[in-house]
């Protein structure tokens, strides 16, 4: 059994927000210190924000005041709600405990990129 799920990731446009889940597998987790992290194509996975067993946040500056990291134990769960996004937050993101690594998750991906207006087509008889 996978013991970390992430979810909630998706395609949107810069400035817009999402907010990404992780739901862990057993009781243990309620007591760790939970950590959100991300891996941008070709590059390290970084750690981006910490909460402890009793809710104190910590951010990487890159995110401060932008991402808002949470936790309910009683369902078992993390969460990072991600406002303001920018391209450069285009990554996998993923969960974990820093203190006491687990098998890492498959992750969400998350892709912030600005649309084109698109292109009309019409098809008529």
């Amino acid at each position: 059994q996978v013991p970390l799920v992430e979810s909630g990731g998706g395609l949107v446009q810069p400035g817009e927000s999402l907010t990404l889940s992780c739901a862990y597998s057993g009781d243990i987790f309620r007591f760790y210190t939970m950590a959100w992290y991300r891996q941008a194509p070709g590059e390290q996975r970084e750690y981006v924000a910490t909460i402890t067993r009793s809710g104190l946040p910590n951010y990487k500056d890159f995110v401060k005041g932008r991402f808002t990291i949470s936790r309910d134990n009683s369902k078992n769960s993390v969460y990072l709600q991600m406002n303001s996004l920018k391209p450069e937050d285009t990554a996998v993101y993923y969960c974990n405990v820093p203190n006491n690594i687990q098998p890492w998750g498959q992750g969400t991906q998350v892709t912030v990129e600005t649309w084109g207006q698109g292109t009309q087509v019409t098809v008529s008889s």
